[in-house]
């Protein structure tokens, strides 16, 4: 159960524009910003932020992001974002039998040797202590342009933020990411931890 509760979206009509953001990236408005939204201004920020980094004009596809992200949230332990991001991922073109073998991504045909780098990136950058070295960096110059790899790490950052945000509030897991963990993730032991139910 959440440490506090969401507000209904009207709460804040003036940030109408910040939750449409959202509403394009998820298909709902989350309630980690129905919470946020008691500062307005953070939401704003927030949604200013997501733009930047998941610029449709970057060098990086947007589906690929959301598994960075989902990566990123991965090596965090978020189990929210961990959901959302892959809700993200498929709205954003990452094919159904892609984001089922998102646990075999280091050998599944599905994906290539770059995607898989930066998945290792992402799980490493996402880490604490910080697992990124000089090796693993040269893997990521091996596949991807300096411009490409800021935009990567900019997902991991963007979602570094969230891990926080809803691992700290507990935010309760919407009824589409949970669907698509009870599915997907689940058999690699995810479970939703403190984002269902009463843990």
């Amino acid at each position: 159960m959440a440490h506090l509760a969401p507000l209904p979206p009207s709460a804040s009509p003036e940030l109408a524009d910040d939750f449409g953001i959202f509403e394009r990236i998820l298909g709902f408005v989350p309630n980690s910003l129905l919470t946020m939204q008691r500062r307005p201004k953070m939401v704003q920020g927030f949604g200013a932020l997501t733009q930047a980094v998941m610029d449709p004009d970057g060098p990086v596809d947007l589906g690929f992001m959301r598994l960075v992200a989902h990566f990123a949230s991965r090596a965090a332990g978020c189990q929210y974002c961990e959901a959302h991001s892959l809700i993200a991922a498929g709205i954003h073109g990452i094919d159904d039998e892609k984001i089922a073998a998102v646990w075999d991504y280091a050998d599944s045909p599905l994906y290539s040797q770059a995607e898989r780098v930066a998945l290792d990136f992402a799980l490493a950058a996402g880490a604490v202590p910080n697992a990124v070295d000089a090796a693993l960096m040269a893997r990521m110059q091996e596949h991807w342009s300096e411009e490409q790899i800021v935009q990567i790490l900019g997902a991991v950052c963007l979602y570094g933020f969230l891990n926080r945000w809803n691992d700290s509030m507990a935010t309760d897991l919407e009824a589409s990411p949970k669907a698509l963990g009870d599915e997907v993730l689940a058999p690699g032991g995810w479970t939703g931890g403190k984002h269902v139910g009463d843990d």
